[in-house]
């Protein structure tokens, strides 16, 4: 799951060397928090939006083949 966000993240921004994924686990499930550059959140997070809950979608079906719950969460 990390390798899948660090690789959509690093797709999509300027500064691919400024992504940094960390998991933490949680009574909820694991936490995965997504560090970027600051001129490149908007890029991450999309025009209201759209494009981090297409990411958060894609985390959720990769989730559900091994039945697991996971989170992400933009760190600013």
């Amino acid at each position: 799951m990390k390798a899948l966000i660090e690789f959509l993240a690093k797709s999509l921004v300027a500064h691919p060397e400024a992504v940094r994924v960390e998991e933490h686990s949680s009574e909820r499930g694991l936490v995965l928090e997504l560090t970027v550059a600051k001129e490149d959140l908007g890029r991450v997070i999309g025009r209201e939006g759209k494009t981090i809950k297409a990411i958060r979608n894609l985390l959720a079906a990769a989730a559900a083949k091994t039945k697991a719950k996971v989170a992400l969460v933009i760190q600013e």
